[in-house]
C-alpha cells in the first residue's frame, strides 16, 4: 500500500537498494497509482506475485535471505478480486535487512471497550464527516479509525479540522 511505498522510497533515499515483495500483481496493489509511479521513478525494485514464506538467518541470527512462493492469480471471485495462489515454486533472494510494511485493520478493542460508539461492519468509527464527532457526546475521531487505511496527510487534515470543532465544543 501507500505506506510500503513511503518506506521503500525513504530507504532508497537513505542509500539502500530496497525490493518490494507482494503476493499480487501491480494491478491489485492497494497503493495509489501515483505512489507506485513515484516509486518506479525512483527505481524501486518490485517482485510481484511473490509471497514471503521464510526468512533465512546466518549462524549469528542475522537475516541473509528471503524465501518466497511464486504466486499466480485465480479467476476473479464474485467481487471481481483475483486471489493469489501458490504455484508450488519458490525462490530465495539475498537480503540483509527486512522491514515489514503490512496493512492493518482498525483495532477492534476500541469499539469493544467503548459503549455506545457506533462502528460499521469493518470496525470503522462512524463520525459526522464535517466535525468528526462520534456517536458519543464529546468524543471525536479521525485518521485510519475513521477512513480505514489511508494516508498520513489525510489523517493530519482530519485532525486539523476536528481540532476546530473540539475547540468549539
Amino acid at each position: 500500500g501507500n505506506t510500503a511505498m513511503y518506506v521503500l522510497r525513504t530507504a532508497k533515499r537513505l542509500g539502500a537498494d530496497p525490493t518490494c515483495y507482494y503476493r499480487r500483481s501491480r494491478e491489485e496493489s492497494p497503493a495509489r497509482t501515483e505512489e507506485l509511479e513515484h516509486a518506479e521513478q525512483e527505481f524501486i525494485n518490485f517482485r510481484w506475485l511473490s509471497n514471503p514464506v521464510e526468512f533465512i538467518g546466518d549462524e549469528n541470527g542475522f537475516v541473509k535471505g528471503i524465501k518466497c512462493d511464486i504466486m499466480e492469480l485465480s479467476e476473479p471471485d464474485s467481487s471481481g478480486r483475483r486471489k493469489p495462489v501458490s504455484t508450488g515454486k519458490q525462490y530465495v533472494d539475498e537480503v540483509d535487512t527486512v522491514v515489514f510494511s503490512l496493512g492493518c485493520d482498525v483495532n477492534p478493542s476500541i469499539a469493544d471497550a467503548t459503549k455506545d460508539l457506533v462502528v460499521n461492519k469493518w470496525g470503522i468509527i462512524m463520525v459526522d464527516h464535517q466535525t468528526f464527532h462520534t456517536s458519543i457526546k464529546g468524543v471525536f475521531a479521525g485518521g485510519d479509525s475513521v477512513t480505514g487505511g489511508a494516508t498520513v496527510i489525510l489523517a493530519m487534515g482530519q485532525a486539523k479540522e476536528a481540532a476546530k470543532y473540539i475547540h468549539e465544543y
